[in-house]
């Protein structure tokens, strides 16, 4: 990222559709062509992991932190390769427009992806299927055992199994993936069919020269196949509960903190084993997309860590964590360093001199750039560095309509106005909060699609500390067609900000 470039910022399950939620058929390849008569050479998209409707739907919070996400496969492309009919989506229940119906669409999609596997089972052809389990087998065995003893045991968390199965006793586990084996198996097809699909628009994305932002989260969740598989890698009770959970301190979107309750990792264990479960996870989701976004960054440097049970994160502490030696491992690996530090909140010098150190962008967000600090803020549009990736807003941000209408006050509006050297409307603030991303002297500017088409705060997708309502959010068909495609290539080009040889 070391050109001025620009993209836009649009999770997979946002983009409008028919079926009830963004998915990596038609209309996400349409929207890759739409980037690119946009002249835009980047597509950033939120984890693409599994979510469940008891973690917020969020994919933050997935019980996989390798495996895909099965709603986000495409029933018209299983149509294409014959695994569906037409005649098998016309029985699917009306899904609300302009919202992900999470419960009602699991139900429905299950059903469409139990068809097509029983099709599947009945072909003849399981070269690449097999192929594909041996090759992913370090994340995809336990995956697939760990979604089929879920519904077999009631839902329950993992802590709350059997022993044998809790802890992992290898004759258990065995005969626990004989007598599972047809769900096992089902499981293991919906990966194979979500990889595929999504190697396919990668590549497309590729050939259109449109490059992929994906997005790591740092922490895991408990009830996960990767704390499952491996507890001595997190801080545990004898229970294999959580003994520290994470979270930060009180910030811009919390007075009492943000209490995230995932596991923290122990490492010290990580570290004796060379950081391999990092490296393996690292290594997977770049095989995936072409840069990576490192969620809560500051976390690697040192880390807020709440004893588990408190109602809040205010009385937590800072932990040291090994992040130096860690990245000196994954840069060794990864020489190109194809990451993006996301280094929000409370940052330390420490903590900016190891992004510094391993030469990682960081982040600066406009919409923090007009409170009372401004001049002095690293997020001021004069104080902005090359050596970063700008956003107006972020997904866990209001809209820049939404914020100019419903959070900032006569102060910040003034500050925005001098900044602009005009005042400006409601309809009109999103553009210009636009422009003044793409003319700044950031490298990187990337724009959230609501801010490109000066969506108000109804088309928020998260609201950080808050557990309903978020992560639903979709465009709207009529919302996507009055896309700015010549408006946004013009200032593309006009700062500087053009694909090669465009």
């Amino acid at each position: 990222m070391k050109r001025r470039a620009s993209g836009v910022l649009l999770h997979l399950t946002c983009l409008p559709s028919g079926l009830g939620i963004g998915d990596l058929g038609p209309a996400a390849h349409s929207f890759v062509d739409l980037l690119a008569e946009a002249g835009q050479s980047y597509w950033q998209i939120l984890p693409l992991n599994p979510t469940s409707p008891d973690r917020g739907n969020s994919p933050y919070e997935s019980p996989s932190a390798f495996a895909g996400n099965p709603l986000l496969i495409s029933p018209e492309l299983l149509i294409r390769d014959g695994l569906l009919t037409p005649a098998d989506l016309e029985s699917r229940p009306e899904q609300p427009s302009g919202r992900v119906d999470y419960v009602g669409l699991a139900a429905s999609r299950d059903r469409l992806l139990e068809r097509a596997y029983q099709r599947f089972k009945a072909g003849p052809d399981r070269a690449g299927f097999e192929e594909f389990c041996a090759t992913q087998a370090g994340w995809l065995d336990d995956f697939a055992l760990f979604s089929a003893l879920k519904p077999a045991l009631a839902g329950l968390n993992w802590a709350d199994w059997p022993v044998d199965l809790r802890d992992r006793d290898e004759k258990s586990l065995a005969r626990a993936g004989l007598e599972h084996g047809e769900a096992v198996e089902s499981h293991k097809f919906r990966q194979y069919l979500f990889f595929r699909q999504w190697r396919a628009l990668k590549a497309y994305a590729n050939q259109k020269g449109v490059e992929l932002i994906g997005d790591l989260p740092i922490y895991v969740t408990h009830d996960s196949v990767d704390v499952w598989a491996n507890p001595s890698l997190f801080k545990l009770d004898r229970d294999k509960r959580p003994r520290v959970v994470a979270g930060v301190p009180p910030d811009y979107f919390s007075r009492t903190g943000q209490l995230w309750g995932n596991p923290v990792y122990d490492w010290a264990a990580l570290k004796i084993r060379g950081f391999d479960w990092w490296l393996e996870r690292l290594a997977r989701n770049l095989d995936r997309v072409d840069w990576l976004r490192l969620d809560h960054f500051r976390g690697l440097v040192a880390y807020w860590e709440v004893p588990a049970g408190r109602e809040t994160a205010v009385e937590g502490q800072w932990v040291q964590a090994p992040g130096r030696e860690l990245l000196e491992t994954v840069v060794a690996r990864h020489p190109q360093r194809p990451f993006i530090a996301e280094d929000l909140g409370i940052i330390t010098a420490d903590v900016d001199e190891v992004r510094r150190q391993f030469d990682l962008p960081g982040m600066r967000v406009l919409l923090f750039a007009f409170g009372p600090d401004s001049a002095a803020g690293l997020h001021a549009p004069p104080n902005l560095i090359p050596d970063c990736v700008v956003y107006t807003g972020t997904h866990d941000n209001n809209t820049v309509r939404g914020w100019f209408e419903d959070e900032a006050g006569p102060a910040e509006k003034e500050r925005l106005f001098n900044y602009l050297g005009r005042q400006v409307a409601s309809d009109e603030v999103a553009w210009e909060m636009v422009r003044l991303a793409l003319t700044s002297t950031a490298d990187t500017a990337i724009l959230p699609v609501q801010d490109i088409l000066g969506l108000d705060g109804r088309a928020r997708l998260n609201r950080p500390a808050t557990k309903r309502g978020n992560w639903s959010w979709r465009l709207k068909p009529e919302e996507l067609a009055a896309f700015p495609v010549s408006k946004l290539r013009e200032l593309t080009g006009l700062s500087g900000r053009a694909r090669p040889g465009e």
